[in-house]
């Protein structure tokens, strides 16, 4: 019988498997010599299924929101439902009535917009992609093909390994003298966070992964059980697939008791709500907390939230989505405040791909380049950075007659600017990002 957060024994194995606890070594040696003072996490935010932008960022300028009114047709947010913004520049947006907390950390000088951004092999025109054999991303509009290439940054090639991962692969010594993973998916196995040095982890919010085996009267039995475990784990088998196996269940021995450490020691006034998004972002908050007593200097966490292919319904489900991203992202930062570590952890959106500008009866269809947010202290916040297209069907950043807008920014450039702020040389850089180098700005310029 499994409870809260009591599991079955096939359960602990697969979560222990899950876990992945290291990536195979060898296929990047990029430790870092320094020593790290600080500490910097790196807490992506998935919004599975392919986010609508278009809705979530919209122009307010006159001929800028005519031109979204025509092109999304029944799709069309009123001005009334817009929640405005400006940038720098003195241009007016506004963002979906369902993110006002977002709205907030905007103004606050917290958040900022990157826009039109998404998978790219190098910067591409409409002529260009119209052209025979563009050089583009392979199987463009697949959601299975784009959220892996959104995590692993490789837009036409396969990759064992996701863009988080090897960021947190280049911070290894940050890490040294600490048990506890480097980098941890809050949504299931994550690509994301898979690196080729690193430990990894995938954890279920509020599952410490106790074993129900372990459970029983007397306690001195109980843990004469658990000390034959640990010894049988930890002792040498002679073959290489057992012992790694073993080795996976050790990790999560000593894994377990000290996530159920930092939950109840984490004593945190911000509320959370209580939807997935803000359970996972919650726990998270939770690690951050025990980032001293762990002894960890650099952490990537992957989060992600699903429901977002909305083909039909988008309008009230839409709202129902963002509402709940608002939430829990205007809870997470107000999390670190109080923990005193907004300066130290950016968090920021990743989607599948966008959708197109024209609708497909109630809902939107797949599309590519797309709007994404980033938060925290060390943004330069209440901008809007990128290039904002064109909301015009057959326009010139429409890769057809639907509304499948370009990206003018690269998943690359995004991610670079992220990992360079996280600790990566400029050099590295392009070991993270293989195609950053078909790109003439390396770093978008939000991060301070």
């Amino acid at each position: 019988m499994n409870h809260k957060n009591g599991i079955s024994r096939r359960g602990f194995m697969q979560l222990g498997v899950g876990l992945g606890a290291f990536a195979a070594l060898g296929r990047l040696q990029l430790a870092r010599a320094s020593t790290f003072t600080d500490y910097k996490a790196l807490v992506c935010v998935f919004l599975f299924g392919g986010n609508d932008g278009h809705n979530c960022v919209v122009p307010l300028d006159s001929a800028g929101y005519n031109s979204y009114k025509a092109a999304r047709a029944g799709l069309t947010l009123p001005p009334s439902q817009l929640l405005p913004v400006n940038t720098s520049a003195n241009a007016p947006y506004g963002l979906h009535y369902a993110l006002p907390e977002l709205q907030s950390l905007y103004g606050q000088g917290r958040l900022a917009i990157l826009a039109n951004a998404g998978m790219l092999v190098q910067p591409i025109t409409r002529q260009q992609y119209l052209a025979p054999n563009p050089a583009v991303p392979t199987n463009l509009f697949s959601h299975a093909d784009q959220v892996v290439q959104m995590q692993t940054g490789f837009p036409n090639a396969a990759g064992g390994t996701g863009w988080g991962g090897r960021a947190a692969d280049l911070m290894v010594q940050a890490n040294a003298g600490s048990n506890f993973p480097t980098s941890i998916s809050m949504a299931g196995t994550s690509l994301f966070c898979t690196g080729s040095q690193i430990q990894a982890a995938s954890i279920q919010p509020g599952n410490y992964m106790s074993q129900n085996a372990m459970s029983f009267w007397p306690q001195s039995a109980a843990d004469a059980r658990a000390q034959g475990q640990k010894e049988i784990v930890t002792t040498a088998s002679g073959n290489q697939m057992i012992d790694a196996a073993n080795k996976t269940m050790a990790d999560a021995l000593t894994l377990g008791p000290m996530l159920k450490s930092a939950a109840g020691a984490a004593s945190l006034a911000t509320q959370f709500p209580a939807n997935p998004l803000g359970d996972q972002l919650k726990e998270v908050a939770h690690m951050i907390s025990l980032r001293s007593q762990l002894g960890v200097s650099r952490q990537v966490f992957f989060c992600g939230l699903g429901g977002f292919d909305l083909h039909s319904g988008e309008s009230w489900n839409h709202y129902d989505l963002l509402l709940q991203v608002s939430q829990a992202l205007g809870a997470f930062y107000n999390a670190t405040a109080e923990l005193g570590v907004q300066n130290s952890v950016t968090t920021f959106t990743l989607s599948d791909f966008g959708r197109t500008l024209q609708p497909g009866g109630t809902g939107s269809d797949h599309g590519w380049g797309s709007h994404f947010f980033i938060m925290g202290g060390s943004v330069k916040g209440g901008d809007l950075y990128g290039t904002f297209p064109q909301l015009v069907l057959g326009g010139p950043d429409d890769a057809n007659s639907r509304g499948v807008l370009i990206p003018t920014t690269s998943t690359a450039q995004y991610g670079a600017t992220l990992a360079k702020w996280f600790g990566a040389t400029d050099a590295e850089l392009d070991q993270v990002f293989p195609v950053l180098s078909n790109f003439p700005v390396r770093d978008l310029g939000f991060m301070f």
